[in-house]
């Protein structure tokens, strides 16, 4: 609860595939991460539209199976890229929705809305996970809020970091610094520890690398991808073309991945995927190393 002389300053992290916002609490010298309306810490960085609405987060994402097309997803991969980058051109393959160029080579993801076909970049669609973030936390505030730091990944190029600022001015808020998420995450580590450096100098410099294409949406299309070749293979049926499809396989493979963080194995199971095929069942452990390449 706050009250409505307050000024507040939160921070929203912006992740690829699910976003959080906090506070930070003087009192307690701790932040407060805000539950959403559903009673998450993370909101789902999906946008869905049809004929008479438009959901953010977990709305969207739980109706993803029956209207994929509309239902839109890793967007952030398309913010301050080219339409014709092999990275995109890669990704889109497994996308359920459609991506097309627009004007300067732009991608611009296909909806509809309101019975007409809409064209939206992806920093639209960061504008709208991030008005609903801001609208979680000033539900949680009781009062306006304004300020804001945003983190964002560490592979974002230098014309990303502008992009998110842009939406977030757009929004009508003061974004007082753009922060990558490894620092962001190493200031938080370090927040309470003191240290006290005399009588020698003391250096240190680290340096990690990092793949931008390892994350929980890169596992389940790692995944995707094989079980799509493997169906293609057993019952000569390409199935990317079928977006309902694609969007079950996703959702399978999302649900075996949490069920192997406690279990041994499992399998994806899906019935009928296709029309005019047969149950597809596929065990989920002796695949593992063909995801990552293990050898």
């Amino acid at each position: 609860m706050a009250k409505e002389d307050q000024k507040f300053s939160i921070g929203i992290d912006l992740d690829t595939t699910y976003s959080c916002v906090g506070l930070w609490l003087e009192q307690h010298n701790r932040v407060e991460i805000i539950h959403n309306q559903q009673g998450h810490k993370t909101t789902p960085f999906v946008a869905f539209t049809d004929s008479n609405q438009r959901l953010i987060g977990d709305a969207a994402k739980d109706q993803a199976v029956i209207n994929p097309e509309n239902t839109v997803f890793d967007a952030k991969r398309l913010i301050g890229r080219k339409y014709s980058d092999p990275t995109i051109q890669k990704e889109k393959i497994l996308w359920p929705f459609k991506v097309v160029a627009g004007i300067n080579d732009k991608p611009m993801i296909v909806v509809k809305y309101k019975g007409q076909e809409k064209h939206l970049c992806a920093e639209e669609i960061s504008y709208m996970v991030l008005t609903k973030m801001l609208k979680i936390a000033e539900v949680y505030l009781e009062t306006h809020v304004k300020n804001v730091v945003v983190t964002v990944p560490a592979y974002f190029n230098d014309s990303q970091p502008k992009a998110t600022k842009h939406d977030g001015a757009i929004a009508g808020l003061n974004v007082m610094r753009i922060i990558n998420e490894p620092t962001a995450a190493a200031i938080a580590y370090g927040l309470d520890k003191r240290a006290n450096c005399v009588g020698e100098t003391r250096s240190m410099k680290l340096r990690l690398p990092g793949k931008s294409h390892l994350g929980r949406e890169d596992v389940d299309s790692r995944k995707g991808n094989y079980f799509v070749a493997d169906f293609k293979k057993k019952n000569k049926v390409d199935i990317s073309g079928y977006p309902r499809a694609l969007r079950r396989l996703r959702t399978a493979c999302e649900r075996a991945k949490r069920i192997l963080s406690f279990e041994v194995a499992t399998n994806i199971d899906l019935d009928g995927i296709v029309e005019g095929t047969d149950r597809f069942t596929q065990p989920m452990l002796k695949q593992l190393k063909e995801f990552y390449k293990i050898k």
